[in-house]
């Protein structure tokens, strides 16, 4: 397992240093060397900057911009320095509101608090081995969020590569 993140750049937005020293601690376990740490939204903003992560890891509850503020700015902001990041969403709040909430702002997964390092790392490889394409819908910009075809689902618009959902052409 360690070396294979060794080239991995990771930003870590936590305003706990506790939390943040486990986070890098795991990543470090994993082998990533390229860690920043920032504390708020803003700093965090600038570190993209400087570092060009190659994902971040987003605390849900900070200071005067949350975790899905962030996320949103990340995705929509016209001075974003990377829409496309990969952000995993870390927090000690899983009830299914928040969980939606912070895949409708554009995470692309979400860690449970207390973290366990196996379920970083399946989170990890997620990002890696299975990413998901982005896409602009109305009021959304982000990575898919439906990760597997519902049978259940009938409507039109399913997908853009469903032609039995697609409208018909008008001629």
């Amino acid at each position: 397992m360690s070396g294979s993140f060794e080239r991995v750049r990771v930003l870590i937005l936590e305003d706990n240093t506790h939390m943040s020293t486990i986070l890098r601690k795991i990543l470090q376990g994993f082998g990533v060397r390229a860690i920043a740490e920032t504390r708020d939204a803003a700093d965090a903003f600038e570190t993209m900057r400087s570092t060009n992560p190659d994902l971040a890891l987003v605390d849900y509850m900070l200071g005067d911009v949350d975790g899905l503020e962030f996320t949103r700015l990340i995705r929509t902001a016209s001075d974003s320095p990377n829409k496309y990041l990969p952000i995993i969403m870390v927090s000690g709040h899983t009830d299914r509101t928040r969980v939606m909430e912070a895949i409708n702002a554009g995470v692309n997964e979400y860690l449970a608090k207390p973290v366990r390092p196996v379920d970083l790392y399946n989170r990890l490889v997620s990002l890696i081995e299975r990413p998901r394409r982005f896409v602009k819908a109305p009021g959304y910009f982000g990575p898919d969020r439906r990760r597997r075809q519902d049978p259940r689902y009938t409507g039109p618009w399913r997908r853009s590569t469903d032609e039995t959902n697609r409208e018909p052409d008008e001629d």
